[in-house]
């Protein structure tokens, strides 16, 4: 069904250079009707790019409709897509329009396109070369007036070698390609996702600050489910924390699953403790602070910005004012 657009369906927190070129590309797309590709891992926001494609576009004011392709066996996607026509099969008691013709004026948006089979394939390519569909069970031809935004994590270009996917279509879609890159090679963005994701999910004021060396820890883990699961740790966070401040116990990092390549992020430039000392969890950073800073609390917490009591109570919750000091 057609979607409305709201401002936090269809917002972006980016700091990160890549990402804000993906955005400048998503605005130029936007000044045409061409099918747009929209590529990356699950979870780094490819909908998000469809919506701001939508809504950047002269169709803003149409419908943006949005279809699983994955999540539908080829009858019923035939049917999702196309529309059918009464009696056209068991329990289609009346005509319905498909989302092409839901989407006129406005986007349709076919999310894991690479999932599509190959009838529904032929199907498809037919529509974006005739800007026309026939209803299953139907023998009319509608004319549609859709704009189609398609997005997939899935390679195509390995798809159309493998013969799994038509090399037209592949072409018919691909007419604007933007690749979405992933959370782990945009280590900037994971301060201000953080705090937005607080924002947007926390049911306590103020909101809860976040711990020395939570944020630089973060920036240095793989996010294999990138920007979602960034999101899902945060909302972990708080609910498990018992304090007005987030510790990395309370985020309970997953670890990487068996197989996982993906390579950890740069480490980031606003880190206070020396690159050398391999830092995987708060109470190795706040150690080599406190080493750093002969155990003075005082100057240790002058250094990163934070109150004197703050980083003691830290430092205390993991033994090192017995150990270090």
């Amino acid at each position: 069904m057609p979607c409305g657009m709201d401002e936090e369906r269809t917002r972006v927190v980016t700091e990160d250079e890549a990402f804000l070129s993906v955005l400048a590309t998503t605005r130029r797309a936007a000044r045409s009707d061409a099918t747009v590709l929209i590529t990356g891992e699950t979870g780094t926001g490819k909908e998000l790019v469809a919506r701001l494609v939508h809504e950047s576009s002269d169709r803003a004011g149409g419908p943006f409709v949005r279809v699983n392709c994955a999540a539908l066996a080829e009858g019923l996607l035939e049917s999702e897509l196309f529309g059918h026509e009464q009696g056209a099969f068991t329990g289609a008691h009346k005509s319905r329009r498909g989302r092409f013709e839901l989407a006129a004026g406005g986007t349709l948006f076919l999310d894991e396109i690479g999932d599509i089979p190959p009838k529904t394939q032929v199907a498809l390519l037919r529509v974006l070369q005739e800007r026309e569909i026939e209803r299953v069970g139907g023998a009319c031809p509608i004319a549609v007036d859709a704009r189609v935004v398609s997005a997939t994590h899935q390679s195509l270009a390995r798809l159309v070698r493998a013969g799994r996917f038509r090399q037209d279509l592949y072409y018919r879609l691909n007419v604007v390609p933007i690749e979405v890159p992933p959370l782990r090679r945009r280590p900037r963005d994971i301060a201000p996702l953080t705090r937005h994701f607080i924002r947007k999910h926390a049911r306590t004021s103020p909101l809860p600050a976040v711990g020395v060396g939570v944020l630089d820890r973060l920036a240095r883990h793989g996010w294999p489910g990138n920007v979602r699961e960034l999101e899902n740790a945060v909302q972990r966070a708080l609910v498990l924390s018992t304090s007005s401040e987030l510790t990395l116990d309370d985020f309970r990092l997953d670890a990487p699953l068996p197989g996982d390549a993906h390579e950890p992020a740069p480490p980031s430039s606003r880190s206070f403790a020396p690159r050398a000392v391999a830092r995987r969890t708060e109470r190795e950073e706040l150690r080599t602070l406190l080493l750093q800073h002969r155990g003075n609390i005082a100057r240790a917490a002058r250094a990163v910005g934070v109150a004197r009591t703050t980083l003691a109570s830290r430092a205390n919750k993991h033994g090192l004012l017995r150990r270090d000091t």
